[in-house]
């Protein structure tokens, strides 16, 4: 019976350590979800984050390149929308119409010039006299 005893003895012992090991394990499995966790938490606000600086620097750059285009074709002198509405009003206002280009006119063939004669050579210089 001594024997039984201490058999059973060194199975509640193991059964004793198996558990606490058991539970140790479980313990720091546990903390370990934790740790993922705030760690996947922390990677979405990070991420968030640097969508949102990614956004703005990309309206900034937009905005950047907006005013320039804008400044160059300032620069360029040309008619905008407001000054052709503005110069068709001044010509509505005149109360003519805009004028058609006329069609280009044929020119008549060019009349030949008369054969010209050749000019009469000077007679030969005679001699003074003195």
């Amino acid at each position: 019976m001594a024997k039984k005893d201490l058999l059973q003895r060194s199975l509640d012992a193991g059964r004793d350590a198996g558990s606490k090991t058991q539970e140790r394990v479980e313990a720091l499995l546990s903390e370990l979800v934790k740790v993922s966790e705030t760690q996947a938490e922390q990677a979405k606000e990070l991420l968030t984050e640097l969508v949102e600086r990614s956004r703005l620097s990309s309206e900034q750059a937009r905005d950047t390149v907006e005013r320039e285009v804008r400044a160059q074709v300032a620069n360029l002198g040309l008619a905008t929308q407001a000054d052709i509405r503005r110069l068709e009003d001044r010509i509505a206002a005149l109360g003519t119409p805009a004028r058609k280009k006329a069609p280009a006119r044929k020119k008549a063939p060019a009349k030949k010039a008369a054969a010209r004669k050749a000019p009469a050579k000077k007679a030969a210089a005679r001699p003074s006299a003195s």
